[in-house]
């Protein structure tokens, strides 16, 4: 039996774990959170290595993109160096593909056509595929990496725009500690969205991106909006359809009642192919994801 372990600065009540059948393969799947505690994750990846075959960094991305650019975060780097034996990945690789893959299924197959569609993606420099992807496709994009990681209230209209604010600021921001920029354990369960937050969402016809700003910042009404994200819990669904969210859709499969993050899904798919993720190219991770047919949940709220 395979096993993948995501070890996630973010809170432990949304720890979970399955066994699945992929490609003729048993996998354990779990995830366990640290409740924000850096040391501990650190810890915890030195007792599990060489212990199971690969490891997703949960809460947390060793890489932020733009344009091509790679800027590694420090404190995801030092978690990423307690593992000697067994692979580590953060998502990123699935990032650049997978959520490529859904943006692209969801305008010409899921019924969901893109052109003119207003887009709030809460941050680019998280997810610069779907980014490019949304572009691509005619979406009126607007990008919230100053509005939310930094409370500066400038929404981003162009890639261009996210790319030079990346070479500015990401080789500064990169090295600061990392519950600075994003939301980290008990920090995960609070939503503080205001009249300052909610007009980028009520512009906005589809709200996209990570799952821990769009639940911290949203407004109490996302009546008839779109939602497309990564992992979420049975308790999100139902917080969504109170809400007023219409459409869910995930860019990962749901596995035992939940969807997992891309960090999760990018180490199953290192432990299948048995390579380290260095070896893995794009091309791999497509002809992966073709051979287990992984298509996004999408789940109706509200009619």
């Amino acid at each position: 039996m395979k096993t993948v372990v995501s070890v996630s600065i973010g809170s432990s009540r949304r720890d979970h774990s399955v066994q699945v059948r992929l490609l003729d393969q048993d996998v354990l799947i779990e995830r366990r959170g640290t409740d924000g505690d850096m040391l501990r994750a650190i810890r915890m990846i030195r007792e599990l290595d060489g212990r199971v075959d690969a490891f997703g960094l949960g809460g947390i991305d060793l890489y932020l993109v733009a344009n091509g650019r790679r800027y590694v975060i420090r404190d995801a780097l030092r978690m990423a160096r307690a593992a000697r034996k067994t692979p580590v990945v953060d998502g990123s690789g699935l990032k650049h593909t997978l959520e490529r893959r859904v943006v692209r299924w969801l305008d010409r197959e899921g019924g969901m056509p893109l052109r003119g569609r207003r887009v709030l993606l809460v941050s680019a420099v998280d997810r610069f595929g779907m980014a490019e992807a949304m572009v691509e496709a005619g979406a009126e994009l607007v990008m919230g990496d100053l509005i939310f990681a930094l409370g500066i209230p400038v929404p981003l209209r162009s890639l261009r725009a996210v790319d030079r604010l990346a070479r500015l600021a990401l080789p500064v921001l990169c090295r600061l500690p990392f519950t600075m920029l994003y939301p980290t354990g008990e920090k995960q369960e609070k939503v503080s969205g205001g009249p300052k937050y909610s007009k980028y969402f009520d512009q906005a016809d589809i709200i996209a991106g990570d799952f821990h700003f769009i639940r911290r910042y949203m407004p109490p009404s996302l009546s008839g909006k779109v939602v497309l994200t990564n992992t979420v819990t049975a308790s999100d669904v139902t917080l969504l359809k109170e809400r007023g969210v219409r459409t869910l859709v995930t860019t990962t499969p749901e596995l035992g009642s939940r969807s997992f993050g891309t960090n999760v899904m990018e180490a199953v798919l290192v432990a299948l192919s048995g390579k380290t993720s260095e070896q893995l190219t794009p091309g791999d991770y497509e002809s992966l994801l073709d051979r287990l047919g992984f298509r996004p949940r999408v789940e109706r709220l509200n009619l």
